[in-house]
């Protein structure tokens, strides 16, 4: 029986997000079961802000603070290791089932990286931002990295210009 792994949003409690994906990756290890969780993952982003001094620096925020992303086969044993790490409330879905995320949630989300990628936007260009905290901005692409498979955008806040880095997902050409 050869199921695929699928992507399940855990609940955790507030702050716990980091402790919780540790503890279940260091169960699968201990226990061999690699075959049926696959990955887990906090999602983050980084974000430029200000000091109260003035100066700008870099931080990392959690995309869904009290969740976590499990890829994983649903079966008795990964279910009862998810939910039995210490931290966690349970899954999402209605009920006690756990429904997996959609490959469009999937995608939309960033979770996976897609094989390729078409990038219709060069260093120069004016781009929209259209997810992130940023969402809505427009800025001028400052650099590209492919394997990261990020973008950097210089845009105008608060009369200043800051660099924010964005998935080459959330961002497309700006029309004028």
């Amino acid at each position: 029986m050869s199921e695929e792994a699928r992507w399940y949003v855990v609940h955790t409690y507030s702050g716990y997000e980091n402790k919780v994906a540790e503890t279940i990756m260091k169960v699968v290890e201990n226990r061999k079961l690699q075959s049926l969780i696959n990955e887990v993952m906090v999602p983050t982003e980084k974000a430029m802000e200000q000091t109260e001094s003035g100066r700008m620096h870099e931080v990392e925020h959690k995309v869904f603070p009290g969740y976590v992303l499990v890829k994983m086969i649903l079966n008795d044993d990964s279910w009862y290791v998810v939910r039995n790490t210490r931290g966690v409330t349970g899954f999402v879905g209605p009920g006690s089932k756990p429904v997996p995320l959609t490959d469009r949630e999937v995608a939309k989300l960033g979770v996976e990286r897609e094989k390729s990628v078409e990038i219709n936007f060069k260093v120069g260009d004016s781009v929209k931002i259209s997810a992130g905290p940023m969402t809505g901005f427009i800025g001028k692409v400052m650099s590209i990295d492919t394997d990261a498979m990020t973008v950097d955008v210089q845009v105008s806040m608060f009369g200043r210009e800051t660099l924010a880095s964005v998935g080459i997902s959330q961002v497309s050409p700006a029309d004028y």
